[in-house]
C-alpha cells in the first residue's frame, strides 16, 4: 500500500481532501511537559482554544507539577489530559489521591499508561491492574484514554497488545466510560494502516488518534525514536526515496497527507485525528498547527467526544 509521498494519490486541490487535511491539523492534540506549560509566555496565543494538551508525569517529576500545569491549561482555555502512569503509583492510596486531586481541580480526562519505568513502585504493574482495582469508578471523569503501539512494544507482542485493547474496550462498555486510543508516534503510514486493519472489530466504535512527531531536526527525532521503541520505523523513513532531504528537517506533512487519503478511501475507519509529540519544541509544533489549519469557522469543538455504551 503506497500512501506516504504518493503525490498522485493525494490531490491537494481537491476540496474534500484539503478540508480533511486542515481538520486533522486544526483538531490535533499535543503533548507538553509541565515545564513547557508553566514557562510558556502565552498559551492562548500559542494553541487554538480547546486544544487537548497531554501532560506527561515524568519519572523524576512530582505530581504537584502535573496539577499546576493542568490548572494553567484550564485557565488558558485549553483541555488538560494528564498521564497517569500505573507503575509509578506506590500504593492504592496514592493512586486514589492522584485521581481525587485531579477531580477536585476540575480535570475530567486522563491518559492511563503503564509508564516508562522498568520497575514497579507499587501494586499496579500495568493499566489493566488499575482498571481491575475499581478506583476509576469512584470518580466521574469525562473520559479515559489508553495508549497503543503500531510499531510494536519491546515488552509484548502484537497479539497480546491487541488483546489488552479488547479488555479495555470491554471495561468501557460495561462501565459506560468514554474511551479513546492514542498511539505512540510512527513515521510510516503503512505501519499505521496495517495496525488499524489488524485490530478487526476489537475496538468497535472506539476512536483512534495517531501519534506523529512534530517538526524537528531529524537527528533529534532519531534519538527520540530509539528511546521510544520506534527505531525500525525511523530506519524505514531514512531508506525512502528523497530521504536526503529529511537529514535537514522533518515535518509531519507527508504522514498527514497519507492518513487523509486513507480516511477518504476508508470512511468507516476508527482513525479520528492526530496527536503531536513536539520534539522540536512546543512553539514550533504550535506554529505548524496554525500554518496548516486553514480558516477557522465558529468555536473549536472539544476533542475525544465518543463513548462506548
Amino acid at each position: 500500500m503506497k500512501l506516504v509521498n504518493d503525490k498522485q494519490a493525494f490531490n491537494p486541490h481537491d476540496a474534500a481532501t484539503t478540508a480533511r487535511f486542515q481538520a486533522l491539523v486544526r483538531f490535533a492534540s499535543i503533548e507538553a511537559t509541565p515545564r513547557q506549560i508553566l514557562t510558556a509566555d502565552s498559551l492562548p496565543g500559542l494553541l487554538p482554544e480547546g486544544t487537548c494538551v497531554y501532560v506527561p508525569f515524568l519519572p523524576k517529576g512530582q505530581f504537584s507539577d502535573t496539577l499546576d500545569a493542568c490548572q494553567r491549561l484550564l485557565e488558558s482555555g485549553l483541555q488538560p489530559i494528564p498521564h497517569i502512569p500505573a507503575r509509578m503509583a506506590q500504593s492504592r492510596g496514592q493512586l486514589r489521591d492522584w485521581l481525587a486531586q485531579l477531580n477536585e481541580n476540575q480535570v475530567d480526562r486522563l491518559l492511563l499508561i503503564a509508564g516508562d519505568s522498568d520497575s514497579v513502585a507499587g501494586p499496579f504493574p500495568d493499566t489493566l491492574a488499575v482498571l481491575e482495582s475499581g478506583l476509576l469508578a469512584e470518580f466521574r471523569f469525562h473520559g479515559i484514554g489508553v495508549a497503543a503501539h503500531p510499531d510494536g512494544h519491546p515488552m509484548a507482542d502484537r497479539a497480546t497488545l491487541i488483546q489488552a485493547l479488547g479488555i479495555k474496550r470491554e471495561y468501557a462498555r460495561t462501565t459506560a466510560t468514554r474511551l479513546w486510543v492514542v498511539t505512540q508516534f510512527t513515521f510510516d503510514a503503512d505501519v499505521v494502516v496495517n495496525w488499524l486493519q489488524s485490530l478487526g472489530n476489537v475496538l468497535e466504535e472506539v476512536p483512534v488518534y495517531i501519534g506523529l512527531a512534530g517538526p524537528t531536526k531529524v537527528k533529534t527525532l532519531i534519538a527520540y525514536a530509539a528511546q521510544c521503541g520506534v527505531g525500525a520505523s525511523a530506519r524505514l523513513m531514512l531508506r525512502r526515496p528523497g530521504s536526503a532531504r529529511l537529514l535537514r528537517a522533518w515535518t509531519p506533512d507527508g504522514m498527514v497527507r497519507a492518513l487523509v487519503q486513507y480516511c477518504l478511501d476508508n470512511p468507516d475507519t476508527l482513525l479520528r485525528g492526530i496527536h503531536l509529540f513536539p520534539f522540536g519544541g512546543l512553539r514550533r509544533s504550535a506554529q505548524w498547527i496554525q500554518e496548516h489549519s486553514g480558516p477557522v469557522e465558529g468555536q473549536r469543538r472539544p476533542f475525544h467526544e465518543s463513548s462506548v455504551q
